[in-house]
């Protein structure tokens, strides 16, 4: 059905009164085609969903995943543009996979301190050469090494080899024949990512095998 704007007849509930003359009460006619051009133009200029989901361009260069295919799917479905897809993944990315990589961190220092529990005899010996450990390492090298030699097994049993030996220990600042290139080297490889945060078995084994050869255990 045709609606007349100029009849007299028009309901005035049925138009805005922002589009009618406040002194005539006359339909502003230009008014509301202006209203109409500006909202189409806005709409027309409003970021939309890509045509597919493989078209998403989503950035994740950070490396810690990649885009999924079932999620950009699932965000195609909602109708996510672009930069709102982005959005999701940069979310992820700062909120979620540290958060996760926390409670995996977690659960490895469980296991971790399982198994030395189990190596040492029990609770109450591996408290007490736990005790001994961190003493030793406190007074004898220095605080970034030991709190890497601490964050694994691996670590902890270099660490241990180290307190009975009867060679020369790591200084933490004076001069010590020990000190050197070598304990250099170390020290960067045990900041690494492979050794505390992978634990890569074969570049934790180098650094160990580094530690018996510098005191004397290999």
């Amino acid at each position: 059905m045709t609606v007349n704007l100029l009849t007299e007849d028009l309901d005035e509930a049925t138009i805005p009164e922002k589009f009618r003359d406040p002194e005539t009460k006359c339909v502003r006619v230009q008014a509301m085609i202006d209203s109409y051009n500006a909202l189409e133009k806005k709409m027309s200029q409003s970021p939309s969903a890509p045509k597919s989901p493989d078209d998403y361009c989503v950035d994740c260069s950070h490396g810690m995943f990649a885009p999924d295919p079932d999620i950009n799917r699932r965000l195609h479905e909602k109708g996510f543009t672009h930069e709102q897809a982005q959005e999701v993944y940069d979310l992820a990315a700062e909120r979620m996979v540290p958060m996760i990589t926390g409670m995996a961190a977690e659960f490895d220092a469980d296991r971790e301190v399982e198994k030395l529990t189990g190596h040492f005899g029990g609770p109450e010996k591996w408290k007490e050469m736990s005790r001994q450990l961190l003493a030793f390492g406190q007074k004898n090298l220095p605080a970034d090494v030991l709190e890497n030699l601490s964050s694994s097994f691996e670590g902890v049993m270099a660490l241990e080899r180290m307190m009975k030996s009867e060679e020369p220990s790591l200084q933490r600042g004076g001069e010590s024949a020990a000190v050197g290139l070598d304990e250099k080297e170390l020290s960067t490889m045990m900041r690494d990512p492979r050794y505390w945060r992978d634990k890569d078995p074969a570049f934790v084994a180098k650094v160990t095998e580094g530690f018996q050869h510098m005191f004397g255990n290999g």
